[in-house]
């Protein structure tokens, strides 16, 4: 399989972004007079985007769903303390600049498809130094639907100009895994990001690798990329 371009995921898979989302949740949480939540905890509410970061943190619970009248209110509050935070403390992962270097140098085109809202991801991208690799961005708010659905995907391929066959999407959950599957894009998942709680070795997908210097040089060599049934 000839591949001509990768997909991105970004927090969890670019940047190590649960610092920022953290405190700007404790921000809120301070402001409504509610506990405030320790890191690891923010980590496994991470990744069907913003509005269920909220929910989940004033419910404590992955599928809670808060009151209408505290969300609105707790949402805007997020949303403006984040608006200040967003790539404060962003880091990121071994490998990540390497990576996106080798397949930039390869001539691959590169996207991110984000559940961020579009408004944190450009500029994280921007303060991160790294926006230049990419010719899309594509956020949570972008289209009407976000990952796990395989829009977003499906239309970072139509933007790049390649067909699903011909992209890779590297993640780091179950959203990226089925949202690639359901597009038909092969992918491959890094262990050390946010599933919700889950280990990656559960998730089914194309291939695992450590780092993307890793999965650069594996399609930089043309290793066959298989796509699992």
């Amino acid at each position: 399989m000839s591949i001509r371009a990768i997909l991105f995921d970004l927090d969890g898979t670019l940047l190590h972004t649960v610092p920022d989302l953290a405190a700007a949740v404790n921000a809120m949480l301070r402001d409504l007079a509610l506990p405030e939540l320790d890191e690891a905890t923010v980590a496994t509410y991470v990744g069907k985007g913003a509005e269920n970061l909220i929910h989940r943190s004033l419910t404590g619970s992955l599928d809670g769903r808060a009151d209408a009248a505290l969300f609105e209110k707790a949402n805007a509050i997020w949303h403006a303390h984040y608006e200040q935070i967003n790539g404060q403390h962003a880091e990121f992962y071994p490998g990540v600049l390497e990576g996106l270097e080798a397949f930039a140098q390869a001539g691959l085109k590169l996207a991110v498809v984000t559940n961020k809202p579009e408004r944190f991801t450009g500029p994280l991208l921007a303060r991160s130094g790294i926006a230049c690799y990419f010719s899309v961005v594509i956020g949570g708010d972008t289209f009407e639907r976000k990952k796990p659905d395989p829009l977003p995907v499906l239309k970072a391929c139509e933007r790049l100009g390649v067909s699903p066959s011909e992209a890779l999407f590297i993640g780091d959950s179950l959203n990226d895994a089925q949202a690639a599957r359901a597009a038909g894009v092969p992918c491959w998942l890094l262990p050390y990001g946010y599933n919700e709680g889950r280990p990656i070795e559960s998730t089914p997908c194309d291939g695992h690798i450590n780092t993307l210097l890793q999965a650069a040089e594996r399609v930089c060599a043309q290793q066959p990329i298989q796509v699992n049934p």
